[in-house]
């Protein structure tokens, strides 16, 4: 599975993200009595495993970096709640599920994907549960994206936003996990190309520049079929910035991270 985290911006919101993975849209409907039931405080306590998407060392938005969390535990945090809707209904998030608009979710930018959270309108001192699986809101002042019956639940729909107090709840997403630990791998893509004699013409202006580790990855599945020089795998972030600040200098082309999981 791949990940993509590019400079310029989301992949589904972005969604990213985080990125994230490619987006769907279409004809898809979930009733909301199926979907929209509240999550009780004691199935919010149950450990979430971390989700295979959605939770790389880092991603970038419009020139923002944000790191991901290690571990939700003692997260609490005030700030501004807003929603999102029908527009983005079906998509995928950058967990990898698709968006409901009717269940309890939420996208935040930097807590562990899944994490449960209780999410409280400071004026009306309502608090309702909700499990984060998405990345978001860009926009500068904002703290949490809610769906669309959240919102409705909290009492944000008609103001569009809301003064809100986030609390990680026990279990969620709280065992740390350190990067080197996983089994996933970080790489600096330089380019994506849909023929492989210009993947190898860049490839090799990288390796004549003293740039090691450069590769050219065949996409498989996709039509049509593209062409990636990356860099990689990476030890750690510190030497992707390096990296990337090397080919920058090069002006050859902009780089972005990619994570790739054995699955």
């Amino acid at each position: 599975m791949t990940q993509r985290y590019g400079k310029t911006g989301a992949a589904c919101i972005l969604t990213l993200l985080i990125t994230l993975g490619g987006c769907t849209t279409g004809n898809w409907n979930d009733a909301p009595s199926s979907s929209s039931a509240p999550i009780s405080e004691q199935a919010a306590s149950v450990d979430l495993p971390r989700s295979k998407r959605g939770n790389p060392p880092f991603y970038e938005v419009y020139g923002v970096r944000y790191t991901v969390m290690q571990s939700s535990a003692g997260y609490r945090e005030k700030g501004v709640a807003s929603w999102y809707g029908k527009k983005f209904h079906g998509r995928d998030t950058s967990s990898g599920e698709r968006y409901n608009m009717y269940a309890m979710t939420a996208a935040h930018k930097t807590l562990p994907l899944p994490t449960n959270v209780r999410v409280t309108n400071l004026e009306t001192g309502k608090s309702i549960i909700l499990r984060v699986n998405d990345r978001g809101p860009f926009v500068n002042g904002r703290l949490i994206d809610l769906s669309y019956v959240a919102a409705q639940e909290l009492g944000v729909i008609a103001n569009g936003t809301a003064r809100v107090e986030v609390v990680a709840l026990n279990g969620s997403s709280s065992r740390a996990r350190q990067y080197s630990d996983s089994a996933d791998e970080m790489y600096l893509q330089v380019g994506a190309f849909g023929e492989p004699g210009n993947a190898q013409k860049l490839a090799d202006q990288l390796t004549s520049n003293g740039i090691t580790k450069v590769l050219v990855h065949e996409s498989r599945g996709e039509t049509p079929k593209l062409f990636r020089v990356r860099v990689g795998p990476l030890n750690n972030i510190a030497e992707y910035d390096r990296l990337s600040q090397q080919v920058e200098r090069l002006q050859m082309a902009k780089t972005h991270l990619v994570v790739e999981s054995d699955s």
